[in-house]
């Protein structure tokens, strides 16, 4: 039997509706895995969510991507561990033709920096107050970089199932942690469809990051109060990533959606110029 981990949580994100849906949503003249070149074509964008959460915290990032033209695609993130996580994602993007944009929120960012890893397809990185380890580092590791997080073994419940324990971020303390800035009644919600993530994650080494070769960008959530807005500025630095801050809790995709998917935008905009 797994032995419940100490110090530290499985960090990620919060969201509403049932896991394991495939949200794709299109709009204009691009359509997703759309091959064509030359002026006009755009990239799709597959966005991953992290832990406690599903592909629904990029709801309102989804509208405005598609009502400007982009393809977008938000899987599920299974939440089982590192190697297992960025294998499925791996293969999602194996069946994306053409130019992907991949984005990340939280623990998200460890799955697309290691599942983009030897794509070819895969033209930018998007990290939304996300984790974007290099290789041997962990989601422990990390997440304790830098003082701040307010999420620690005493903020969950654990619950066994036959692999191990999965996380629970307590009720008392979920609004606090991830989504300051959201109304309360919003939280509890999300509280109480969250998606846990399997406690063994949080020891897993990443392997060769794909940022290392890919144009990437971040997003720094100031007052993040699980990945502290230090520890997301040391690895944006790291990554070479080209950084906007916003004044927004954990979930900035979800209390700021413009800033992000503006970012997004962007970052499709500058290496569409390539294709």
């Amino acid at each position: 039997m797994s032995e419940v981990p100490r110090r530290a949580v499985l960090a990620g994100s919060a969201a509403v509706v049932a896991a394991g849906v495939l949200t794709a949503a299109t709009a204009g003249p691009a359509t997703a895995g759309e091959t064509g070149h030359g002026q006009g074509t755009k990239p799709t964008v597959v966005l991953v969510h992290g832990a406690f959460a599903d592909a629904s915290g990029w709801t309102e990032v989804i509208r405005r991507l598609t009502r400007d033209g982009y393809p977008v695609l938000a899987p599920p993130n299974p939440l089982r561990g590192v190697a297992s996580d960025s294998a499925y994602l791996a293969s999602f993007l194996a069946t994306v033709p053409g130019p992907i944009v991949l984005v990340g929120h939280s623990y998200g960012g460890f799955v697309l920096t290691n599942a983009a890893t030897g794509n070819a397809n895969v033209k930018a990185l998007v990290y939304v107050a996300a984790f974007a380890p290099d290789a041997g580092e962990t989601v422990q590791g990390l997440q304790v970089l830098f003082p701040g997080t307010k999420l620690g073994e005493p903020q969950l419940d654990f619950r066994q199932h036959p692999g191990g324990y999965d996380g629970y971020v307590k009720a008392a303390v979920f609004r606090e942690v991830f989504a300051g800035d959201l109304p309360r009644a919003t939280t509890d919600l999300m509280w109480a469809t969250q998606r846990p993530g399997d406690t063994h994650t949080l020891g897993e080494p990443s392997g060769a990051p794909a940022w290392r070769d890919v144009p990437s960008w971040y997003l720094v959530a100031r007052d993040d109060q699980l990945i502290p807005a230090a520890a997301q500025r040391f690895m944006a630095d790291r990554a070479g990533a080209r950084v906007v801050e916003v004044r927004a809790s954990h979930v900035a995709m979800i209390s700021q959606p413009k800033v992000t998917a503006d970012l997004i935008a962007l970052a499709a905009r500058t290496v569409a110029k390539g294709f």
